[in-house]
């Protein structure tokens, strides 16, 4: 299984062909623009296969975690003090 990334105007001349090898490879396309990635495409299960527990699904992914009891925005940023 790849990965593999793919700019976005290569994409829309070759979606057909990127996409037909993406489901021989069984791997994920990311589709980027300017060099961000903007999109993933990814084949569609087959029936019967095991897909990954939704419970835990984003466990490792919090990069920081200073002060949980924060606001998310300053108070003045907020419209219903306005």
């Amino acid at each position: 299984m790849t990965a593999r990334q793919v700019p976005a105007a290569e994409f829309k001349a070759r979606c057909l062909r990127i996409i037909k090898e993406m489901n021989r490879d069984g791997g994920s396309v990311t589709i980027t623009n300017r060099g961000r990635p903007v999109a993933v495409l990814s084949p569609v299960p087959t029936p019967g296969e095991k897909l990954p527990p939704f419970i835990g699904m984003m466990r490792g992914t919090v990069l920081r975690y200073e002060d949980p009891f924060e606001p998310a925005a300053p108070p003045s940023d907020w419209s219903a003090l306005r």
